[in-house]
């Protein structure tokens, strides 16, 4: 890297640190995006995407048998925890949510044995050592628009009840709050107290997934909000709720 000018020197830094990439891997991509660091975000997932890495079945296994509830053949809570620790990862940490749609796991907090191996195979993952090291490439996932998108309305699914069409609206504000932390979205807590004190229901995936098309389209002062939009009634009412709060005043978010 001493080759390169400081300018380039410091994008290869960042591009590492946000992606969990190598030097060799970092410069691929910025050379190929004319040294862009979007465009070689996108040269850089799109490459990842291809990967197929090989994973030994046996230590797939071994690593299953880790985790796996004594009592059914399924990763169960304790598990999970387990992993956690293993992973040196809180929890709630959100990548354990990106983890679960690499699985594509149907359930929070639950892992089938075909889910497991499924997820980690497509991540070439075989041992605790591989899965930490994968680790800051799931994290940056979150960074890139369309997996962010797909991220999101996984969680819909996967964090509802078993048997249930909609989300309860505790889960739903849990989740709003982890997932726009990472994708920036000034209005969140309003839109959180507006449902505490306004519906108080559960939340159906339609307007689970079109507020995110408000969150990403609409500005927070609601400059370019059209009422005659299709926006789901509730999203409507969130916006007269926050006109009548003075919470937007003048074209203004206070």
């Amino acid at each position: 890297m001493h080759k390169l000018g400081r300018g380039h020197r410091d994008k290869v830094q960042q591009f590492m640190t946000i992606t969990g990439a190598s030097e060799k891997l970092a410069l691929q991509a910025l050379k190929a995006s004319d040294w862009h660091l979007e465009g070689a975000f996108d040269f850089f997932y799109g490459q990842q995407s291809h990967i197929k890495s090989y994973t030994n079945t046996t230590h797939l296994e071994e690593l299953y048998k880790r985790y796996k509830d004594p009592y059914t053949d399924m990763i169960l809570v304790d598990g999970i925890t387990l992993l956690c620790n293993d992973l040196q990862v809180d929890p709630q940490d959100i990548v354990m949510l990106v983890v679960s749609w690499h699985m594509k796991a149907s359930t929070m907090c639950e892992y089938s044995k075909e889910e497991f191996f499924t997820g980690l195979q497509a991540l070439g993952i075989d041992s605790l050592e591989k899965f930490r090291e994968r680790i800051p490439f799931m994290r940056s996932e979150l960074k890139d628009e369309q997996k962010f998108r797909e991220i999101y309305n996984f969680a819909f699914g996967w964090a509802k009840e078993k048997g249930q069409k909609s989300l309860a609206l505790d889960t739903a504000i849990g989740m709003w709050q982890l997932l726009f932390a990472e994708k920036q979205w000034p209005l969140v807590d309003h839109w959180c107290q507006f449902l505490q004190a306004r519906h108080n229901k559960a939340i159906s995936r339609d307007t689970w997934s079109q507020l995110l098309e408000f969150a990403r389209t609409v500005d927070p002062a609601l400059l370019n909000y059209d009422a005659e939009g299709a926006w789901p009634y509730l999203i409507d009412e969130f916006v007269e709720y926050l006109n009548e709060n003075g919470i937007i005043q003048n074209g203004q978010f206070k």
